[in-house]
């Protein structure tokens, strides 16, 4: 282009139409300024990542149906605190992942519809001087309306915050995805192995399996909250209007959004890749006397307060530590010792299955229940 360089983009667009159509290049600039141009390019982007972001979190979404469906009779342990709680099935812990990821794409929506307002004609801070149709304009580019407010227009940057804020949720919820993989692909649990392909070797030690790529979206979770933390100061305390602090929202936008997008797809490829050990899942689940529960509630349904059944099925529990024993041994007579409430119908609630059943209420984790929520979700 010859001469001196331009200082951006813009003086180098504006250069290059000079010298392609004399003075009349000149004129691109009118009634324009960077400060509105920059902030249209930046809700342009917006509204692009964002679509891309809700695909991602669909094929997620898919994935996790899928194994969920496959695994509408797979029983394993719920946990509380990491320890074992009750029986659940996988597939409605899988599902609950889906939950959160509906309402992630929830967030991502609403940052887009709040993102589609047009500043181009905000002029520099005060307004065009000239008499555009910047109604027009923001239809032309495809936009709902155009910003009310020329001084909001060109110096706030909300509609990046909360993008960064959907991403930093969502990845909060990856992250509790991929330490849930970590935990299940340990040899501690054994609830499932991953492929060679998802999965790295030790350089010393020629037994390993190490889920590396689980642990790697679990740190990066960190990341795109730190962009969004980094976005956040940059804005505080930040005087009206443009200020050239908001250069920094590139690099933490951009970051953000590449970060979670990769994120999305690797756990997406965990989740598909992943092998499931139903027989090992079982066993656990049977294991921490996860039927407590479902004693305590059985004498709460024949009449004794809750808080009384808490406290003799406690003393049970107790007692099978002791002999080394799990509650569905027991047999009826010694049930009874404890209370005369037992009775022969109890031996339905002493198994998995039973269990299972007995959480029979919308969300719950009863066959049916997990059967139309997966219905549901496919819809």
């Amino acid at each position: 282009m010859g001469g001196a360089v331009p200082e951006d983009i813009h003086m180098a667009v504006e250069k290059r139409l000079q010298e392609k159509l004399g003075p009349l290049g000149g004129k691109l600039h009118t009634g324009r300024s960077r400060n509105d141009q920059v902030a249209l390019d930046l809700r342009l982007y917006v509204r692009a990542a964002s679509g891309q972001l809700l695909g991602a979190i669909a094929s997620l979404e898919s994935a996790l149906i899928t194994r969920a469906k496959e695994h509408v009779d797979t029983v394993m342990p719920g946990y509380t605190h990491t320890q074992r709680a009750q029986p659940v099935l996988l597939a409605h812990h899988l599902l609950a992942y889906v939950e959160m990821l509906r309402r992630d794409a929830g967030r991502i929506e609403d940052a887009m519809r709040r993102a589609d307002v047009s500043p181009l004609g905000a002029g520099a801070l005060a307004g065009s001087g000239f008499p555009v149709d910047r109604t027009e304009l923001a239809h032309e580019l495809g936009f709902a309306a155009a910003s009310a407010n020329s001084l909001d227009a060109v110096a706030d940057r909300d509609f990046v915050l909360e993008l960064l804020a959907a991403c930093s949720i969502a990845m909060i919820h990856l992250s509790r995805l991929c330490g849930e993989i970590v935990l299940w692909t340990s040899v501690e649990f054994s609830f499932a192995s991953l492929p060679d392909a998802l999965a790295s070797g030790s350089s010393m030690m020629p037994n390993k399996k190490n889920p590396c790529a689980a642990e790697l979206v679990r740190a990066r979770s960190g990341r795109v909250a730190g962009d969004l933390m980094n976005l956040l100061m940059v804005l505080k305390g930040l005087p009206l209007a443009y200020n050239r602090d908001l250069q920094e929202d590139k690099e933490a936008l951009f970051d953000g959004v590449d970060t979670t997008l990769a994120c999305l797809q690797v756990t997406a490829r965990l989740v598909e890749g992943l092998q499931f050990d139903p027989s090992a899942m079982r066993t656990a689940a049977l294991q921490g006397y996860t039927l407590a529960t479902e004693l305590a509630d059985y004498l709460a349904i024949k009449g004794m307060p809750f808080r009384d059944a808490h406290h003799l099925v406690g003393r049970m529990v107790a007692q099978a530590i002791a002999t080394d024993r799990g509650l569905e041994s027991f047999s009826l007579a010694e049930l009874q010792e404890f209370s005369p409430l037992f009775s022969a119908d109890i031996v339905d609630h002493l198994t998995l299955e039973g269990a299972l059943r007995s959480r029979d209420v919308l969300g719950g984790t009863a066959p049916r229940r997990v059967k139309e929520a997966l219905a549901h979700v496919k819809a």
